[in-house]
């Protein structure tokens, strides 16, 4: 099978499972990709999918916690589409969702282009470039039965496990002052005790969480444009859902975001 033909029909064969709420056990051979390069290619391909414009990245696996969750050794990015951001306080149906966890995460919206170059983007580079800082839940999924024994190519390929994500307003505080690997984010549930997060379970910090996804991208010659908001990955371990809860994830002076789960 050519290149021309493969990826789209990898991407095709994702999506069916994606909007169907089905999974599989992996991708038939012929369209598993071969190396990373062609994964993110298929998942390129989840961005024409979608009527709206891309609404950002996602980052996963920036701490041990998500690692050990789906079975992979670093971060690997995916695509957040608009169809799949939910308001801020919104309830969603888990139906489909085999993954069935929470993500509490700090996420940035961009506020000018970066574009792909040879040499690597630095932090401070990074950050010039952010607009805002909002707090965030992020409900990843998988298409795979066993998503943890699929391996980053297969996830990437996935999109990265993405599935639904909420965003909060942007903060009012003074962030970039901020010790960020320091802050402890709180997620509250009812008839649940507290789970205290922090920020430096974010690849140390999710400032340098940012900074890998803008120079990922880069390598691969895509441009992080202005708007397009990054979720820089889960700041303690993913939390069990079922139907019936509600999720409050309390950022302190960074702000709230809440979702609830039929």
């Amino acid at each position: 099978m050519s290149p021309d033909d493969k990826l789209p029909a990898a991407t095709a064969f994702l999506l069916a499972h994606w909007r169907g709420g089905t999974k599989c056990t992996a991708m038939p051979e012929v369209l598993r990709p071969a190396d990373l390069r062609e994964a993110y290619g298929m998942q390129a391909l989840f961005e024409q999918s979608s009527a709206s414009p891309l609404f950002g990245w996602k980052i996963a696996a920036t701490s041990q916690a998500g690692q050990a969750h789906i079975g992979v050794a670093g971060p690997l990015a995916g695509r957040i589409l608009a169809e799949r951001v939910l308001a801020d306080g919104a309830t969603t149906s888990l139906s489909g969702n085999a993954m069935r966890v929470a993500e509490l995460e700090f996420a940035f919206r961009m506020g000018r282009d970066l574009t792909p170059r040879a040499t690597v983007y630095s932090q401070d580079e990074v950050l010039a470039a952010v607009e805002s800082l909002h707090p965030a839940i992020e409900l990843p999924d998988s298409r795979f039965v066993d998503f943890a024994a699929a391996g980053g190519v297969q996830l990437v390929a996935d999109n990265g496990c993405a599935h639904e994500f909420v965003l909060g307003k942007s903060t009012g505080a003074a962030w970039r002052g901020l010790d960020l690997a320091a802050f402890r984010p709180v997620a509250r549930m009812p008839g649940r005790q507290d789970q205290a997060g922090l920020g430096a379970n974010v690849l140390g910090d999710p400032r340098i969480a940012l900074t890998w996804l803008v120079n990922e991208l880069s390598s691969l010659g895509v441009v992080l444009k202005a708007g397009e908001v990054v979720t820089t990955g889960t700041c303690l371990a993913p939390i069990a859902i079922s139907p019936g809860d509600k999720l409050d994830a309390d950022f302190g002076v960074l702000g709230r975001v809440a979702v609830a789960f039929s």
